[in-house]
């Protein structure tokens, strides 16, 4: 067989994903498998199995991202793929899983037809990459890019309390290989579009060129607890209505930047949290993107200025925490220029497309070439137990992920 012929086995892909799913499962379709819990340590386990299957050689670093390498006939830099595992709390099956499967069935789908590359491949699975648990986000890969401190990272604290250094060690993940383990020659990770502008214009293959911006802080406002009946409206400092008026500045923001801006509210706590008292404390997560950095800052900038005019008005105290702040990040036009004539070649219609979520991927970008390749989410839906995408798109992208990673190793 010509390698040009060469194809993963969809079932077999499609069979683990859902073996993976069960780990974590929520019983409504869904997946709870946050980083460095009991669960995420059961599906390393078995993400680790399968790749030693695949003859891979498997090494963990000490922030818990662990590779499989396959040697290739040049002692020369490996083209790296993969992703995560960890999820959100209710996750789907796809979301970085994917990735992560569809590396190993293609070192697989190499191994059982004898071809050999001439620069090693190497999957990776990269530690917290959604920061469900621990922020920031893509911590794992940020890590391994040495741009930011293991120290630092270990002391993370999570959203129950736990320290991220500490979990790594109880789950058996802080590994001793160094950091980073390989420089790649380049990175390419294949990932579901988490968005519906493929299904929606009946696309197979998205070559991803560049990924959003990403600000989000934590919102503390310390106001005064009272009498939900005695107090008199003018005589308030509702924390409680401070909380809602954010999420309401926010939508209002995102339409009058209008282009590519996005804003969320994702969490809100208040304190006592009580039906007959004026709470007395909130505390709100805030997530903005934009493609441009520019009018990201402008965001950050009248979001602040806003905050500052509340608590005059409402005659309390706001104190915000920067959690994660990463640039717009232009992939290497070459890898992407390669991922659209893969999927070109094998029949698949492929369109340039700019990544709204926050991938590992953007951090790799920032020591080798790198690009993404994105199959479409049914109806847009992810973060979602509802998060699905065709077996027939699965395969198609892990194909494209065979080809392209054969084109840059060879």
């Amino acid at each position: 067989m010509k390698t040009t012929d060469l194809r993963i086995d969809g079932d077999r892909l499609l069979a683990r994903l859902g073996e993976l799913a069960a780990i974590g499962a929520t019983g409504d379709g869904g997946c709870c498998r946050l980083a460095l819990t009991e669960e995420d340590r059961a599906g390393r386990d078995l993400v680790g199995r399968w790749m030693r299957e695949a003859g891979l050689e498997v090494k963990v670093d000490p922030i818990g991202n662990f590779f499989g390498y396959r040697a290739g006939t040049d002692d020369t830099a490996a083209v790296m793929t993969g992703s995560h595992i960890d999820t959100v709390a209710t996750g789907g099956r796809y979301d970085g899983c994917l990735g992560v499967l569809a590396g190993i069935e293609t070192i697989r789908t190499l191994a059982e037809a004898g071809v050999r590359t001439r620069r090693p491949l190497v999957v990776g699975v990269f530690t917290n990459e959604e920061g469900a648990r621990f922020a920031p986000d893509m911590l794992g890969s940020l890590a391994y890019v040495g741009d930011l401190p293991l120290e630092e990272a270990y002391g993370r604290i999570s959203i129950d309390g736990k320290r991220l250094g500490d979990e790594l060690a109880r789950i058996g993940y802080r590994g001793e290989a160094p950091l980073p383990l390989y420089l790649p020659h380049a990175h390419v990770e294949l990932h579901i579009e988490q968005g519906p502008v493929l299904d929606a214009e009946g696309g197979i293959i998205g070559s991803v060129e560049s990924v959003q911006g990403i600000s989000w802080q934590e919102v503390n406002i310390f106001g005064e607890s009272n009498h939900a009946g005695t107090t008199p409206m003018r005589l308030r400092h509702d924390a409680g209505y401070c909380a809602a008026a954010i999420g309401i500045f926010l939508r209002t923001l995102a339409r009058e930047l209008g282009g590519n801006q996005v804003c969320t509210m994702g969490a809100v706590t208040l304190h006592p949290n009580l039906i007959n008292v004026i709470p007395g404390r909130a505390s709100v997560t805030i997530d903005l993107r934009n493609t441009d950095e520019a009018a990201l800052q402008q965001a950050e900038q009248r979001f602040a200025e806003f905050l500052e005019q509340l608590a005059r008005d409402e005659g309390v105290a706001i104190e915000t925490r920067r959690l994660a702040r990463f640039e717009p990040v232009v992939f290497d036009a070459n890898v992407a220029a390669i991922i659209k004539r893969v999927a070109t070649r094998l029949g698949h219609a492929c369109r340039p497309m700019t990544s709204g979520a926050g991938h590992d991927a953007q951090m790799l970008a920032r020591i080798c070439p790198t690009a993404m390749i994105f199959v479409p989410s049914v109806k847009g839906i992810s973060h979602n137990p509802a998060e699905h995408t065709f077996p027939a798109h699965l395969a198609a992208g892990a194909d494209v992920l065979l080809h392209t990673l054969l084109e840059l190793a060879a």
